[in-house]
């Protein structure tokens, strides 16, 4: 799914917007046992609740593709014979409305997480009339064709504390009893996926709310296929592809080059307007370190070094290994950020064997807030 296809989906998750008939879903205690069963029929919810759980449910298609958003795809094999496609297949078709497909679910998952506290499991299933439109921009009257989809988020649960509020009606402050919070989902999926604004069974949107964890177990139990390497673990390892194969070729020229040239597809991809989201193969990084003097041998190194990293012929999202909007010069005592654009104000060099980080200050300079000037040093 592109972001314009994410977006239409989103846009779904308001109450007037949508033809969710109701929330299914279980509460479970920190012993992995359920406490109870959810099943919340949206029509008879007041319309502030409404809008608060339809949000709730939405931030599983939040985040960016790549950092918190992922395709899991299945093989065709899997489509027509495998149990958990079958399972997922099962709730979408029954509209989540088989008790026995959703407490499958249910187990399978409670089996998969492990969090400190109580969780909840929540499922909606939405039908959505697909419209086309015509190339003056305008809908046509009837729909072509009908989505059906449903989105899972799983959602930590905390306790809040007594606290004291104002009562209006005798002018009083009074201590709310303990109660618990529903907190932002910390895992999601969406099942099927919508691509090219139809429905795909061959995929599923996978969300985590932490860069640095993809769940494996869960991914492994829910959708039996290979778990998406975590965005942090990304960085990490195109760093090490770098650092590793560039060895001294590894200069901070290099590594500007390679943050300046990513930037630039960035932003190119940007005023282009394509729907379709960047990502960058090894022969994207080729031609910058062949541009900065890197040997034949190293770039091939660093090719190899890649795919084993990533997989053959992969392409990565470029938001996942560098940050286009910031730039960085870190030691263990000291760390310098730079306006992206101005990181030709940094140079590094050699003076009587000590290593220097230098930094062209013809402007003003600060430090902790007072301006200073250089010839009182």
């Amino acid at each position: 799914m592109n972001d314009k296809e994410l977006r239409e989906i989103r846009r779904r998750f308001r109450s007037n917007k949508n033809n969710i008939m109701s929330i299914k879903g279980c509460i479970v205690d920190h012993e992995k046992n359920i406490k109870s069963y959810i099943n919340q029929s949206m029509i008879n919810t007041l319309s502030d609740d409404s809008e608060k759980l339809l949000s709730l449910m939405k931030k599983s298609l939040s985040g960016s593709v790549g950092i918190n958003l992922f395709d899991l795809e299945y093989q065709s094999m899997q489509v027509m014979d495998s149990e958990e496609h079958k399972l997922l297949m099962e709730l979408r078709n029954s509209k989540l409305v088989n008790e026995d497909a959703l407490n499958i679910f249910f187990n399978k998952v409670i089996e998969s997480v492990n969090f400190e506290g109580s969780f909840a499991i929540l499922l909606a299933c939405d039908d959505y009339d697909v419209f086309s439109y015509n190339e003056s921009g305008e809908r046509e009257e009837e729909s072509n064709s009908v989505f059906t989809y449903i989105v899972c988020s799983i959602c930590s649960i905390k306790d809040a504390k007594p606290s004291l509020y104002y009562s209006d009606f005798d002018n009083t402050f009074r201590t709310t009893d303990k109660f618990s919070l529903l907190g932002n989902p910390e895992i999601g999926f969406m099942f099927p996926t919508f691509d090219d604004r139809a429905t795909n069974i061959y995929k599923a949107q996978f969300y985590s709310k932490d860069v640095s964890n993809t769940y494996p177990d869960f991914i492994k139990n829910i959708f039996n296929v290979l778990s998406p390497m975590a965005s942090t673990i990304q960085k990490d390892s195109f760093g090490l592809c770098l650092n590793e194969t560039l060895s001294d070729d590894c200069s901070f020229n290099v590594i500007r080059s390679v943050h300046e040239h990513v930037s630039e597809l960035v932003q190119e991809h940007k005023i282009s307007k394509q729907e379709e989201p960047l990502r960058l193969s090894k022969n994207s990084f080729r031609t910058v370190l062949e541009s900065c003097g890197v040997s034949d041998e190293k770039v091939e190194n660093f090719e190899s070094k890649f795919d084993e990293s990533f997989g053959k012929n992969a392409e990565i999202v470029p938001s996942a290994i560098i940050d286009v909007k910031k730039f960085e010069v870190s030691t263990p005592y000291v760390s310098i950020k730079v306006d992206p654009e101005r990181s030709d104000l940094i140079s590094t060099q050699i003076i009587n064997g000590s290593r220097y980080i230098l930094i062209r200050a013809n402007d003003s300079v600060e430090v902790n807030g007072v301006n200073i000037d250089f010839h009182a040093d």
